[in-house]
């Protein structure tokens, strides 16, 4: 991405004199900031995306990184801190961080989350002119990053949205887990990784329990996933029944377990 413009706020200065090395060889332009300047200041350096160790903002982070991506909805961000507690991760990404990684780390991957970050941004705003994509009783509107049956909203996350549109998108094609991912998320898949398949238990619960006459998301075993809107009450081809990774006293716990890292570091 030539027209990178980013900024960095750490005080690590072997791993930014990297970072800075690295980004420079691909064309970035870039801020190194050792102290958080004020949001007026940051604003005014007109940058598309920041990464930032939160331990350099003290306590006034959250209102530091809520105040800037209200006020510049197009910047990406990427949190690169120490060690974190799970809750500390979900203040963060609350408050406008669009990723977390948790030093150390690698530059090459800090910027890879960058890139990621700045293209889903940028697609973000190509949606607006876009116009809605009605499916059954469901109404997509991907300019206001919600989906609506009968008018009424429907509680989706950021994350889940994307999903769901991908999939919409698609129009009865089936996409792997791995596409999906990489689309959704912006870099590979980890062999195990079972992100794809939370989000999509997940988006089909809220969409079963608002639309309750359709059946949106179906599953292909082995392969992935198509969204097609079918009225229910036939059969479903490709619905396959849960699949059962540990004693039954034990799944529950575990995918609490799973769900909670998700949402730290994805937005569940």
């Amino acid at each position: 991405m030539s027209d990178m413009r980013l900024a960095i706020l750490d005080s690590d200065s072997g791993f930014v004199r990297v970072l800075v090395k690295r980004a420079g060889d691909l064309g970035w332009q870039l801020r190194r900031l050792e102290a958080a300047p004020r949001p007026e200041e940051f604003i005014a350096m007109r940058v598309n995306a920041l990464v930032v160790d939160l331990a350099l903002l003290g306590p006034g982070a959250s209102e530091f990184l809520e105040h800037v991506s209200n006020t510049l909805p197009g910047l990406g961000v990427v949190v690169c801190t120490g060690r974190s507690s799970v809750s500390q991760r979900v203040r963060g990404l609350r408050s406008g961080a669009d990723d977390w990684v948790t030093k150390p780390c690698h530059p090459e991957e800090v910027l890879a989350r960058v890139e990621a970050v700045v293209r889903r941004r940028k697609q973000a705003s190509a949606r607006v002119d876009s116009g809605p994509l009605v499916a059954g009783d469901l109404e997509i509107r991907a300019d206001q990053f919600q989906a609506f049956v009968r008018g009424t909203t429907i509680d989706l996350t950021r994350r889940e949205f994307e999903v769901l549109e991908l999939l919409a998108k698609a129009k009865g094609k089936v996409l792997q887990r791995e596409e999906i991912y990489q689309a959704v998320w912006g870099y590979a898949m980890a062999h195990g990784d079972r992100s794809v398949d939370v989000f999509i238990r997940k988006v089909r619960l809220k969409l079963e329990q608002s639309s309750t006459d359709w059946s949106y998301i179906h599953t292909h075993f082995g392969v992935g996933y198509r969204f097609e809107p079918e009225r229910r009450g036939g059969e479903e081809e490709y619905e396959l029944p849960p699949i059962v990774t540990a004693e039954p006293e034990l799944e529950g716990e575990l995918d609490m377990e799973l769900e909670s890292e998700l949402l730290a570091r994805d937005l569940l």
